[in-house]
């Protein structure tokens, strides 16, 4: 009976990383038609060893999309997809989940068939769709002039974090899975982020006819912004920074609503923030430019624990836009 009561709107949520799993979770009850378009710009960690040593995509940021839409109750199945060896002479670091895509690749010779063969395995309700079917990697051009070549080494700053990154591009440029495309221009709404701007959710917007299949899809398009800042991406940046740099690349007039956190964490929450470098986003709404997206200032967060997105209140204002 729960599944009736469900809306059946077409959702895609176009990101990476925990971003992506924190908004399918929240929306996975109340919406039985979810989509989530994942970057393929990841090399780090288990990922960037299966990328270097198979030729592989990147399979860590669908595995966590995978896992958030499973409809299994076996929380046992979640558990061992992500689960990571701690020994073992090769396994050390490895993702179970990472390595069960790799195989399924290798099986079907096809990612995007492995991708659909796990969340059989899975029993996701929904599609996870990499956003494109080649191989590329991120590079950002930093204030200095200095280049830096690839995600991890953007995401865990080798160099003087304190540095802007000045732009990001994709080397080669590759162009959209026509997956991903049809799922963009078939849905309701479309929800950008959150999710570390730079590094998750551009690298998606960079990939050659995302921007034109997000500009001729009749789409809701939301953006969530950051409730914390990245150190070595988004140092001192406030709402409208988030906002202002996914429009620049993305193109002005296609965002329709801006989601803005306006609830302060008390201080002892930032507490283990100050170690990371990562400051509050403020909410500096007079800011933004006159004739834009319409922006949403409410209370996302958590009640309680790490700073993050509250999937209830995530779930209410999607339900309320749509």
């Amino acid at each position: 009976m729960a599944s009736k009561k469900k809306i059946n709107k077409k959702i895609v949520v176009i990101g990476g990383g925990t971003g992506v799993y924190t908004v399918l979770t929240a929306l996975k009850p109340h919406f039985d038609n979810l989509t989530a378009i994942v970057t393929m710009a990841d090399d780090g960690g288990s990922t960037g060893i299966l990328r270097e040593e198979f030729g592989i995509l990147p399979p860590g940021d669908i595995r966590r999309a995978l896992i958030a839409l499973s409809a299994s109750d076996n929380k046992m199945l979640s558990n061992l997809f992500s689960y990571r060896f701690q020994e073992g002479v090769g396994l050390t670091g490895h993702n179970f989940g990472n390595l069960m895509i790799t195989a399924l690749e290798r099986l079907t010779n096809d990612f995007e068939r492995a991708v659909e063969e796990t969340g059989k395995i899975l029993m996701i309700r929904g599609r996870v769709v990499p956003v494109t079917l080649n191989h590329t990697k991120l590079m950002a051009e930093l204030e200095d002039g200095q280049i830096i070549k690839g995600e991890t080494n953007i995401d865990i700053p080798q160099h003087d974090g304190r540095l802007k990154v000045k732009r990001v591009w994709l080397k080669p440029l590759v162009e959209i899975n026509i997956s991903a495309e049809k799922e963009i221009l078939s849905a309701a709404a479309i929800i950008i982020g959150p999710g570390d701007l730079y590094t998750s959710l551009i690298p998606n917007l960079l990939v050659k006819g995302v921007k034109s299949a997000l500009q001729k899809s009749k789409a809701k398009k939301i953006y969530f912004t950051n409730l914390m800042t990245k150190h070595g991406e988004t140092n001192n940046f406030r709402a409208s920074d988030f906002a202002g740099t996914i429009s620049d690349y993305l193109g002005s007039g296609i965002l329709d609503y801006v989601l803005i956190n306006g609830n302060k964490p008390s201080p002892n929450r930032l507490v283990p923030y100050i170690k990371e470098r990562a400051d509050f986003v403020e909410p500096n709404l007079a800011d933004f430019p006159k004739g834009g997206p319409t922006l949403i200032k409410t209370d996302l967060l958590r009640p309680r624990g790490l700073i993050r997105h509250d999937s209830e209140k995530i779930a209410k204002i999607i339900k309320m836009i749509l």
